[in-house]
């Protein structure tokens, strides 16, 4: 299966959030298809951790992605030992920001590792993919919760719709300067069992994904071209994903308040729009 221009043997894969979950899924995933690895974490045990898997030709690095420096010291120091990235993984993520009266430094935290960590993570690494002549690769973790907007931590929420938005808008610029050279893609995995999940749920409920089961639709989706690569989870099907989706774009076209599946005078039509199929 031909999956992507960028992805090869000898190529470098950069990986930020690189010693768990998604990110370490598929660091290990990529080496396996002959890949050189870079992986980025600010978690200095768990990336010793990390290291030690995906081998001694790995280069795990201590980052803080929301330091706009430390990104550009990491791009510095993969370049002087891998050479050019081909790859660019930007999926370092946390949770626990808050709701929108709540919690300004989670707030500050959250959107600068999820948001501001993706953005100096492009900065920091697509110019030289461009300006390289030969096929790239950028790969942005968002959320489904970026795009339906559940309530709960809603600084999680904007950050994640940050994303997509930001990658949109990245997909268009390399469009429109490189054609299908290098290109852009929004990862949007599900209930996914991963390091934070662990924090909260020491064992993976059956609603949830594995990290090794979202690498696994990245993969196919960019063999396919998509932009888009949504992933399932035990919980929720296709078409319930679809709906709800459906939904949320219809409290702005069809005047409804915010966020109406969760408000008492509009539940039960969602329910019955659900139940229509």
């Amino acid at each position: 299966m031909a999956i992507h221009p960028a992805i090869g043997p000898g190529n470098v894969a950069l990986v930020t959030g690189g010693a768990d979950g998604i990110g370490l899924a598929a660091a290990r995933r990529f080496a396996e298809l002959g890949m050189r690895i870079a992986i980025a974490d600010n978690d200095a045990e768990r990336l010793a951790a990390a290291s030690a898997l995906l081998g001694p030709e790995a280069l795990a690095v201590e980052t803080d992605v929301s330091d706009r420096a430390s990104m550009e010291e990491l791009a510095a120091k993969v370049a002087g030992r891998l050479g050019p990235v081909s790859l660019l993984m930007n999926n370092a993520g946390i949770g626990g920001g808050g709701d929108a009266l709540s919690n300004l430094p989670g707030w500050e935290r959250v959107l600068g590792v999820n948001l501001m960590g993706v953005l100096h993570g492009v900065q920091a690494f697509v110019p030289a993919m461009v300006a390289s002549g030969r096929p790239g690769l950028v790969i942005n973790t968002g959320s489904k919760q970026g795009v339906t907007q559940p309530p709960g931590d809603t600084a999680y929420n904007v950050s994640k719709a940050g994303v997509k938005a930001l990658t949109e808008g990245l997909a268009h610029t390399l469009r429109e300067s490189t054609g299908d050279r290098v290109t852009a893609h929004l990862l949007i995995p599900g209930f996914t069992y991963t390091g934070m999940m662990r924090k909260v749920m020491p064992e993976k409920p059956a609603a949830a994904w594995t990290p090794e089961q979202v690498v696994e639709v990245l993969l196919t989706g960019l063999s396919q071209g998509r932009f888009y690569l949504w992933c399932q989870d035990n919980e929720t099907d296709w078409e319930t994903d679809r709906r709800r989706v459906l939904w949320n774009a219809g409290d702005i076209a069809e005047g409804r308040p915010a966020l109406s599946r969760w408000h008492p005078e509009w539940k039960d039509a969602f329910a019955r729009f659900c139940e229509e199929g």
